[in-house]
């Protein structure tokens, strides 16, 4: 069985011709903005962090969890380990949980797996140090019958690119440290159906568009996030990372992260984890420190694809502060999934990637579920200018991210003024250097330009698609991992991967469904009805 090394950014293969993505057998240089190196992912110069430690995050916590034994742990593991979010809420109106515990539970995890220990993953930040209060909150709110959604009372994670008001939201970036803001619009819709921030998770620094030659998972401030089913010898992918990996790991009942083209379905196939990464706008940007304003979105990890429809309803919004916000076209995408099924659906399978024998089972999963199954080949196009997209689009939308949604106190306006404290503080702030912000630095165009590179790579991703789902009449396409995340960004497409199984090596996989714009909610269907069929996802086996 081939074995690929689903890295999490890759930039370089997008320049390379799809046969390129076949001839490795140990790494995959797959279509999408994260195979920035082919660096030996075990090479790492910095496992632990440097600029935060354990006595740091738990200061204001360690008090609060005194009551919280390891025989609660314990007895509390049966209701909670893997468990759904439905399940989680049907224990607390039978009165086995309550919000408070809840937390106590995956805070005790967090602090016993994630940090400076023999199974440490760097997968957590900051915690909130009002969590537990905001739980016992929660608690009286459901007594006076206040639950407002079903996501009311569940401690999510968010990567720490995405504002929140009770933690500073760093990118990973020592220079970001100290970057306390208001809550990003996604951060306000969460609340508002009631859900508590938990913490902020760990990722790829800068969303993985800082260093270039640099493992994934790593950033100044959160150190090297390791993958629970390798710790050092599984990638993590990326860049969200560390919300990959703390689902994984059952550190919070749902994670966000966000994807420029493949940092949520990387670590979520690579973590065993149901990602979804929606049509460009349907959730908000606002708030979130960006790569590019063409393509990035946010998107929810979750454990199973129920917690994700419930995870994308919470989150959904117009933002007209956003100039790609747009309106859902479903009510609800929890109760879309009522009426899943596969029959007499259609879906194209790459023959690229037959010789991938978890691809084939997953293909016959389908089949006995009613769907027909199309062979097709990919389109022979290319992504042309896809570096030089990113690079146009982030020297404005970060200095516009500093202007309206950063700390007023930051100094920084341009990503030169980062570059240059970056320079002054080597050796924390950039180990690995800062190759692609020079890039970014470097590039320039005509606006006249800028457009044609945009309308270029939207019409050649569109084409990818488009052409087999015409010619065959498809609903949609079955990739794996992020192998045609690339193609899906460009084309403004939404994808989600959901679990198939695992390599002779132990490293998860997971089947990726894509198809149009707002399709959303039938590729919740369809992930829901293969994952309740197939049954692939276990959790990692030191982590349970």
């Amino acid at each position: 069985m081939r074995y690929f090394l689903i890295l999490c950014f890759a930039i370089l293969a997008i320049s390379c011709k799809k046969d390129d993505k076949k001839a490795d057998t140990e790494t995959e240089s797959s279509s999408d903005i994260s195979a920035i190196s082919t660096k030996d992912f075990r090479d790492f110069k910095i496992l632990d962090s440097e600029i935060i430690s354990n006595e740091g995050i738990w200061e204001t916590l360690d008090e609060q969890m005194a009551d919280f034994s390891e025989e609660k742990y314990t007895a509390l593991k049966p209701l909670i380990l893997n468990q759904d979010i439905p399940t989680l809420q049907k224990h607390m109106s039978d009165g086995k949980l309550s919000y408070e515990v809840l937390v106590k539970f995956y805070l005790f995890r967090i602090k016993m797996f994630d940090r400076e220990n023999d199974l440490s993953l760097n997968s957590v930040i900051s915690l909130n140090p009002n969590a537990i209060e905001e739980a016992r909150q929660k608690d009286q709110e459901f007594l006076n019958k206040k639950m407002k959604h079903p996501i009311f009372g569940m401690p999510i994670l968010l990567k720490d690119n995405i504002n929140t008001a009770e933690m500073p939201t760093t990118a990973g970036a020592l220079a970001l440290q100290n970057n306390t803001t208001e809550d990003a619009f996604i951060a306000q819709r969460l609340k508002q159906s009631g859900a508590i921030i938990l913490g902020k998770a760990n990722l790829s620094e800068w969303a993985y568009f800082f260093c270039g030659d640099c493992p994934s998972g790593y950033s100044a401030v959160g150190g090297q996030t390791l993958n629970p089913y390798g710790r050092r010898t599984i990638d993590t992918g990326g860049s969200s990372s560390g919300s990959g990996v703390a689902v994984a790991a059952n550190f919070c009942a749902g994670a966000v992260g966000s994807e420029t083209a493949g940092s949520i379905l990387s670590p979520a196939s690579q973590n065993s984890a149901v990602g979804l990464k929606p049509t460009v706008g349907l959730l908000s940007r606002t708030g979130i420190i960006p790569i590019s304003s063409t393509l990035d979105t946010p998107g929810s990890i979750t454990k199973n694809v129920m917690d994700n429809a419930i995870m994308l309803d919470a989150m959904k919004g117009y933002d007209k502060y956003d100039f790609k916000s747009i309106k859902s076209n479903s009510e609800s995408y929890i109760n879309s999934l009522s009426n899943a099924s596969l029959k007499g659906k259609r879906f194209g399978a790459f023959k690229e990637l037959m010789d991938d024998s978890l691809y084939m089972n997953a293909i016959d999963v389908l089949k006995n579920q009613g769907a027909e199954i199309v062979e097709i080949s990919e389109e022979k196009i290319d992504l042309p200018d896809f570096l030089r997209l990113l690079n146009l689009d982030m020297k404005p939308d970060l200095a516009l991210y500093f202007q309206i949604s950063a700390n007023k106190d930051l100094t920084f306006k341009t990503i030169e003024d980062v570059m240059e404290f970056n320079l002054k503080n080597s050796e924390k702030a950039m180990p690995y250097g800062q190759k692609l912000f020079e890039g970014v630095s470097k590039d320039k165009s005509t606006k006249e330009e800028f457009e044609a590179i945009k309308n270029t790579l939207k019409t050649n991703g569109r084409q990818f698609f488009d052409v087999p789902m015409s010619t065959h009449n498809l609903d949609g396409i079955l990739s794996v991992n992020n192998f045609h995340a690339a193609e899906a960004a460009v084309a403004e497409y939404p994808a989600l991967t959901v679990p198939m199984g695992y390599t002779e090596e132990g490293a998860p996989k997971g089947l990726t469904f894509i198809s149009k714009p707002l399709s959303e909610d039938t590729l919740l269907q369809w992930a829901y009805v293969y994952e309740q069929a197939s049954k692939m996802r276990v959790g990692p086996e030191n982590y349970n």
